[in-house]
């Protein structure tokens, strides 16, 4: 009987895991195909001229870009870091992933299917509260040497040009180097970190003893005797050099004058088109290998808590109407038990709502689900995904003045709603089929996402191991 129990219990744990797996997974990766779309394609400039500074304008445009944008929270996360890295200010930036993940058409008609309209009206209403709350507390509040700190993690982690030491890209023709400062040298010199002085011209080394080879042969600690002069490469793409550059570390002999490698150049070349697709891959490829751990992570303890833990159970963390306390102090409360559940048990999509609404059936405030359901962005999954994106100290400064501006808005809903009498408290939850599988919505868009995705991966990781960049 026991190991009836148990078997059922494991089959139970592990239908949660696929059911949120497959309600989540288009989504996701609709949102991080986006994101390495608009790192990629929409120029720096366009982002500063629009976001590069907090107003009421542009936190009005990234509310509407996070409402046309995806629904999970994971992929808000890579989308407002590419805000970042295009130069967006950091409060747009975060009113921009407090956006995507509340105000989404989904989450709408889940609500109303859950919980009824006034919890629709009452997310509305609160996300925008927060909105602005956001713009107004990191505008203020955000430490500019902390930001500073934000912004050099962010250049950091970017990706650097292949080559052999240096930016080759500016080198004028007969000119070959691989790490070292060339400007003052005389032309069709090359050297490798030796000293040419006594070297004639055509000459070109890469530390070994030059004495005996005629001019124009060029060698980087290889045998280069069975090359013609005018051979040149740095591990790196030499294409567009001219002629008599030098090779720095690769075995030439079986290869003609004048081609260049490092990488594979046998390949056809890719149309323009592809070419951008290719690069806007890589990123995506990056943002998989940076937090897809962290995705994991909290899919997995998601799926425990929803399996294992009873609704019951949630109920005993709430504080009963009967203790007597003041209006907003109970209010107060429950705001912060409901962000700490949130913290601890989140759940994506549709099970996220379904908590909520368990939530406010075993006793929590209003303003105390809508804390919740806006807390998905504090999450430990979450702020590892922000620690890993900018740094420690950046992290722990987001998660601070997001906590304040969710504990606020739940307070300003809570208050909204129960002075003017809107919250009833005889709504049911209404049943919903938790499981995404059947021909539906969610189905349709996995059989379009899910061999997309694995395409689109498998070009990025290509294209980066190409580039010596592989995760």
């Amino acid at each position: 009987m026991i190991g009836h129990d148990i078997s059922g219990l494991v089959i139970h744990v592990f239908s949660t895991f696929g059911n949120m797996i497959w309600q989540i997974f288009w989504p996701l990766a609709f949102g991080l195909i986006l994101s390495s779309w608009i790192r990629n394609f929409i120029p720096v400039s366009s982002v500063v001229k629009h976001l590069g500074k907090t107003t009421p304008v542009s936190l009005g445009f990234t509310t509407f870009l996070g409402m046309v944008s995806s629904s999970c929270s994971y992929a808000a996360a890579s989308l407002s870091h590419t805000l970042l890295v295009k130069k967006s200010t950091v409060a747009n930036a975060m009113a921009f992933l407090v956006s995507s993940t509340n105000l989404i058409v989904e989450m709408f008609i889940v609500l109303v299917a859950l919980m009824g309209w006034t919890f629709l009206w009452g997310e509305v209403i609160g996300g925008l509260i927060l909105i602005v709350t956001v713009g107004f507390l990191f505008s203020r509040f955000f430490p500019k040497d902390v930001e500073q700190e934000m912004r050099q993690h962010l250049e950091d982690a970017q990706p650097q040009k292949a080559s052999c030491g240096m930016d080759m890209s500016e080198m004028s023709g007969d000119h070959s180097d691989c790490g070292m400062d060339m400007s003052k040298m005389k032309p069709d010199d090359s050297d490798c970190g030796m000293d040419m002085s006594k070297m004639k011209s055509d000459d070109s080394d890469c530390g070994m003893d030059m004495s005996k080879m005629k001019s124009d042969d060029s060698d980087c600690d290889m045998d280069m005797s069975k090359m013609k002069s005018d051979d040149s490469d740095c591990g790196m793409d030499m294409s567009k050099m001219k002629s008599d550059d030098s090779d720095c570390g690769m075995d030439m002999s079986k290869m003609k004058s004048n081609d260049s490698s490092a990488m594979d150049m046998a390949a056809k070349p890719q149309s323009p088109m592809m070419e951008k697709i290719t690069k806007s891959a890589g990123f995506f490829q990056m943002d998989i290998a940076m937090i897809g751990k962290e995705i994991l992570i909290g899919v997995v303890v998601s799926s425990l808590l929803i399996a294992l833990m009873p609704q019951d159970g949630w109920r005993a963390l709430f504080i009963s109407n009967d203790a007597g306390l003041p209006v907003w102090l109970h209010s107060f409360l429950d705001v912060i038990i409901g962000i700490f559940v949130a913290m601890i048990a989140y759940v994506c999509s549709v099970g996220n709502l379904i908590l909520a609404a368990a939530l406010w059936h075993g006793g929590i405030s209003f303003g105390g689900v809508i804390g919740f359901i806006l807390s998905d962005v504090l999450t430990i999954p979450m702020i590892r995904v922000y620690q890993k994106y900018y740094g420690k100290r950046p992290a722990k400064w987001m998660v601070g003045l997001l906590f304040v501006a969710i504990l606020f808005t739940g307070l300003c809903v809570d208050a909204i709603f129960n002075g003017f009498g809107w919250v009833t408290s005889d709504q049911t939850v209404r049943t919903l089929n938790q499981s995404g599988f059947g021909f539906n919505m969610t189905t349709v868009m996995n059989l379009i996402f899910i061999p997309l995705s694995i395409w689109y991966y498998k070009v990025g990781k290509k294209a980066n191991a190409g580039m010596g960049m592989s995760m």
